[in-house]
């Protein structure tokens, strides 16, 4: 009896704090990705929008669009839903994993980088090792999806990873000028708000919560440290061909 009273506060907790979190990060991606993205008709804002764009920008709307609905089937206790769902939303998340490594090969090819940023084969780093640290994250998701306190943390936090996008194309001017070290951390807050939701009602940051944090943080780092490498120049290169 006393395992279920303590049980049933945080399942009501987390039915309010994960729902949250997933609102805070589609609001994150809407204004990143208003002017170029979803107002683009408004505001007529380059580049222009090519298929692998639209595909990729429509396969991570669908995205936060599935990650909406789990969290709140979930939190309205529909967890059949939410499992017949979360197969379609793991082939979701493998289609954008191809999608977005195409995509970060495209804008290599293009010599894309934004303004600020270092040159195109640095910054290769960036969205190419997105999603490298997302196949772990995914993999941790699909492998503990029968431990709630574990997936949903996994799933949460391997959306967080690739906000960095978004984020940097927020116009506010402190983001602009500080780059991706400032969108790097701005991502890392979900990482710290996840930290202090587990400390306060759990006493302790989750297992989970650790390991995503140590491969997003973990990511970052080594992405800032191997894009001024000569050997990561000569592997972008070789890509670009």
């Amino acid at each position: 009896m006393a395992t279920v009273d303590r049980v049933a506060p945080q399942m009501r907790s987390d039915s309010i704090f994960f729902p949250l979190m997933v609102v805070a990060m589609a609001a994150t991606v809407f204004a990143g990705f208003a002017q170029s993205w979803f107002l683009k008709s408004i505001y007529h804002a380059p580049p222009e929008i090519t298929p692998l764009i639209a595909l990729h920008g429509a396969a991570f709307t669908a995205w936060i669009a599935v990650l909406i609905a789990q969290t709140t089937l979930v939190a309205n206790n529909r967890r059949d839903l939410h499992m017949s769902l979360g197969v379609a939303g793991f082939a979701l998340a493998l289609t954008m994993l191809v999608l977005g490594t195409a995509l970060s090969i495209d804008a290599l090819r293009r010599g894309f980088s934004p303004p600020g940023s270092p040159p195109a084969p640095n910054f290769f780093a960036i969205p190419f090792g997105d999603m490298v640290a997302f196949i772990p994250m995914l993999w941790l998701g699909w492998s503990n999806r029968r431990r709630a306190a574990y997936h949903k943390r996994y799933m949460l936090l391997a959306t967080a990873l690739l906000l960095d996008a978004a984020v940097a194309r927020i116009p506010l001017g402190f983001i602009e000028t500080g780059g991706i070290v400032v969108a790097f951390v701005i991502c890392d807050c979900f990482i710290l708000l996840t930290a202090a939701y587990d400390f306060a009602t759990l006493r302790r940051v989750h297992p989970a919560t650790i390991i995503s944090g140590a491969i997003i943080v973990g990511s970052q780092v080594l992405r800032l440290a191997i894009s001024q490498t000569v050997a990561w120049h000569g592997f972008a290169m070789w890509l670009a061909r």
